[in-house]
C-alpha cells in the first residue's frame, strides 16, 4: 500500500514551482516560507534568491530521497511476498521428514538431511523457478529405499541447497568437496583404449554415454510443455545435421507409428515414462510431449531428447571394443556442442537433473557375465570398490542380475577428466575378467 508522504515536506515541495511565493506575503517581508525567511536572517550577504533556490534544492532532495526509501521497501515486501514458501508445502516437508527420520533408509538424503539442515533450507526458494526443498527431495521422501534420493529441479538449486547437496556430491563422487573444481573438459587421445574382452567370452556389449543440459532452460520440474516442444525442434533440427557414422533419423513420442515403436523397443532403443523415483521428483510430465529418440543407421550411436536429462547421448555396440565406441561417443559430442550451447559450471562441471550426473556426466559400461564372482557378490563388490566401479542388475539400477549378467560402470564423474573416468572402467573391468579367469 503507498504510503502517504508527511505534510511538511508535502507543503515545503508546493510551496512555489519555480522558487516563487504562493501569496503576496513574503515579498512585504511579512511572511513566506520559514526556511527562507530563517536563511535569509542568518545569511544577509547572500541574495534572497540564492537562498531560495538552495532550499528549494535541499527539499526535493529530501523528497526524492524519501520517495526512493518507500519504494524501495515496498519491493522489499514484493520479493519477501514472491520468495515465502507456501503453508501447504511447508506442512508436506515436515511431514515427510519426519517420516523420513523414523525409517531405516540408506539413502544418502537421510545421512544428510540433518534437522539443522532441514530448518535451515525448508524456507529457501530459487529465485528463478522458485523452486522449493520439497521440489529437491520429494523423490527420496516418498522412496526411502532411494540410493540417493535428491534431484535439482533447477541449475540454481545447486547453489541455494548447497547444505545439502554438497555432502551429497562429495559421498557419491570419492570425496569432491565444496572447495574443489571440477577440471576442465578433456577427453584425451581416444586411441588409448582397445578391446577389453577380444575374445568375447565375458563382455556382451559396451555403452558411454553422457548427459547434456541446453543452456537456458530448466530441469524436467520446472519445463512447461512448450519449452518442451521447443527443446525438441532444436535437437531434432540439430541432428539431422550429423553426418557419416553418425547420420541418422529423429523420432519423436508423440504420434509415433505402431511399427516404428515396436521396432525400437525390439532394439531395446525405447525409453519409457520415468520409474517411480522420477515419477515424485516431477519428471515425467506432459509425457511424452516434446521426448523423442534419434539414432544412426547402424544403430551404434543413440539420443534420447528430455527422457530424465534433456540429452543423453550414447554410443554403443556388441562385445568390448571400448576405445571405437569411445571414440564415436567424443565425435558425437563435439559436433553437438558446435550447434546446442550446454549449461555447464565452473566448479560443478555439466550440469545435469541428478547429482550423481554432475561434471563429465560420462558413465562408461558393459554388461558382462562372470558366473564364478556372481556366486561370490562380496568379492565382486570388493573389486568393483578398489575401481570406483558401480555394479547394477542386468536391467540397470533398480534390477537385479539374470544369468550372471551384470552391469558394471564407472561410478565417478565428478573430479576426474572424461578420460580418466572412462580409464577407471576399462582398469576395472580388464581387473575382473583378470580374476574371473583365475577362478
Amino acid at each position: 500500500m503507498p504510503i502517504p508522504l508527511p505534510k511538511s515536506l508535502t507543503e515545503a515541495n508546493t510551496n512555489g514551482e519555480n522558487g516563487a511565493p504562493t501569496n503576496g506575503s513574503a515579498a512585504n517581508g511579512s511572511g513566506g516560507n520559514v526556511d527562507e525567511r530563517l536563511l535569509a536572517g542568518h545569511q544577509p550577504n547572500k541574495p534572497l534568491a540564492q537562498v531560495k533556490d538552495a532550499t528549494q534544492d535541499f527539499i526535493k532532495g529530501e523528497t526524492n530521497a524519501f520517495i526512493q526509501s518507500i519504494k524501495e521497501a515496498q519491493l522489499l515486501g514484493e520479493l519477501k511476498q514472491d520468495t515465502m514458501v507456501d503453508a501447504a508445502v511447508l506442512a508436506k516437508l515436515e511431514e515427510g521428514y519426519a517420516k523420513l527420520a523414523a525409517s531405516d533408509s540408506k539413502s544418502l538424503l537421510k545421512k544428510y538431511l540433518t534437522k539443522e539442515v532441514f530448518d535451515n533450507l525448508k524456507n529457501k526458494v530459487t529465485p528463478t523457478f522458485k523452486s522449493t526443498l520439497l521440489d529437491v527431495i520429494q523423490s527420496g521422501l516418498e522412496n526411502h529405499d532411494s540410493g540417493v534420493g535428491i534431484y535439482a529441479p533447477d541449475a540454481e538449486a545447486y547453489t541455494v541447497f548447497a547444505d545439502l547437496f554438497d555432502p551429497i556430491i562429495e559421498d557419491y563422487h570419492g570425496g569432491f568437496k565444496k572447495t574443489d573444481k571440477h577440471p576442465a573438459s578433456n577427453f584425451g587421445d581416444v586411441a588409448t583404449f582397445g578391446n577389453v574382452d577380444p575374445t568375447n567370452e565375458y563382455v556382451i556389449s559396451t555403452r558411454v554415454r553422457c548427459g547434456r543440459s541446453m543452456q537456458g532452460y530448466p530441469f524436467n520440474p520446472c519445463l512447461t510443455e512448450a519449452q518442451y516442444k521447443e527443446m525438441e525442434g532444436k535437437v531434432s533440427s540439430t541432428l539431422s545435421g550429423l553426418e557419416g557414422e553418425l547420420k541418422g533419423k529423429f523420432y519423436p513420442l508423440t504420434g509415433m507409428e505402431k511399427a516404428v515403436q515396436q521396432q525400437l523397443i525390439d532394439d531395446h532403443f525405447l525409453f519409457k515414462e520415468g520409474d517411480r523415483f522420477l515419477q515424485t521428483a516431477n519428471a515425467c510430465r506432459y509425457w511424452p510431449s516434446g521426448r523423442g529418440i534419434y539414432h544412426n543407421d547402424a544403430k551404434t550411436f543413440l539420443v534420447w531428447c528430455n527422457e530424465e536429462d534433456h540429452l543423453r547421448i550414447i554410443s554403443m555396440q556388441q562385445g568390448g571394443d571400448l576405445g571405437q565406441i569411445y571414440k564415436r561417443l567424443v565425435t558425437a559430442v563435439n559436433e553437438i556442442e558446435k550447434r546446442v550451447p550446454f549449461s555447464h559450471d565452473d566448479r560443478l562441471g555439466f550440469l545435469t537433473f541428478c547429482p550423481t550426473n554432475l561434471g563429465t556426466t560420462i558413465r562408461a559400461s558393459v554388461h558382462i557375465k562372470v558366473p564364478k564372482l556372481a556366486s561370490n557378490k562380496a568379492k565382486l563388490e570388493e573389486v568393483a570398490a578398489k575401481y570406483n566401479l558401480q555394479v547394477r542388475g542386468t536391467r540397470g539400477e533398480h534390477t537385479e542380475a539374470e544369468g550372471g549378467v551384470y552391469d558394471i560402470s564407472n561410478k565417478r564423474r565428478m573430479g576426474l577428466t572424461e578420460f580418466d573416468a572412462v580409464k577407471e572402467m576399462y582398469d576395472g573391468i580388464t581387473e575382473l575378467i583378470k580374476l574371473e579367469k583365475s577362478l
